[in-house]
């Protein structure tokens, strides 16, 4: 066999080999994209269940009394999904044009939600507190304020925490932000009337929201009454 000849299919082995690479690489980030897209329209088929939810509790809600309604499940799961909401906007990117309609249902989902609970503490007395924030994308404050109002809803459940990009093309917020004579200067906090603008950290809030304190020493009551329970058995 001579030299030319080996030199030929040495090269047509490397062709063989890159293409093989570069058609398995396309195929995998096809699947994977394919993946993507389909947990996506999961969360959009989920997120219209749940607004439609909504408008049913609000029905049974006017009908009924005020037993068992210290919480929804329309509540429960806002903060799963907006937890894959993030998620997926930092894989996907936030002009997509996907992530974009997910998080236009996601803001409708919490709107829902907050005029819901709203009726239920008017209808049945209930303590529920509630915080909307607006934020804007590429907002160093808005990414620390974010944190700071995971950690308060995670430490207390009866808080309430709606979250809304300001900039979103949804009426829904526009009408939320003329009503409320909002200005854009993120990061903002509208508690119980009262706008608040910049970032404010655990103990601002507290002060801003007395309920907090209240919350943190019944819950500090009841851990030590465990803790004492227990130490006695």
């Amino acid at each position: 066999m001579d030299k030319k000849t080996l030199e030929w299919k040495k090269y047509l082995l490397v062709f063989v080999i890159t293409s093989a690479i570069f058609f398995t690489a396309i195929f995998i980030s096809n699947y994977f994209g394919q993946k993507k897209i389909e947990e996506l329209r999961s969360i959009q088929n989920q997120i219209s269940i749940n607004i439609l939810s909504s408008e049913i509790q609000t029905s049974l809600l006017e009908q009924f009394s005020c037993k068992d309604v210290s919480g929804t499940a329309l509540s429960e799961e806002l903060g799963s999904l907006g937890d894959k909401l993030v998620a997926t906007e930092s894989t996907r990117g936030i002009t997509n044009l996907e992530v974009v309609e997910l998080k236009r249902y996601y803001s409708l989902l919490q709107i829902k939600d907050f005029v819901l609970m709203n009726k239920v503490r008017e209808k049945c007395g209930t303590k529920n507190v509630f915080i909307i924030y607006f934020y804007t994308q590429n907002c160093g404050e808005c990414q620390k304020q974010g944190y700071v109002l995971t950690k308060l809803r995670e430490d207390f459940p009866q808080l309430r925490v709606y979250s809304f990009d300001y900039n979103l093309d949804l009426s829904a917020i526009k009408t939320l932000i003329s009503i409320n004579k909002v200005k854009n200067t993120p990061p903002a906090l509208l508690i119980d009337d009262n706008i608040y603008y910049g970032f404010k950290s655990i103990d601002d809030i507290n002060e801003i929201i007395p309920q907090l304190d209240v919350w943190q020493k019944e819950m500090d009551k009841q851990k030590t009454a465990s803790t004492t329970e227990t130490a006695v058995k």
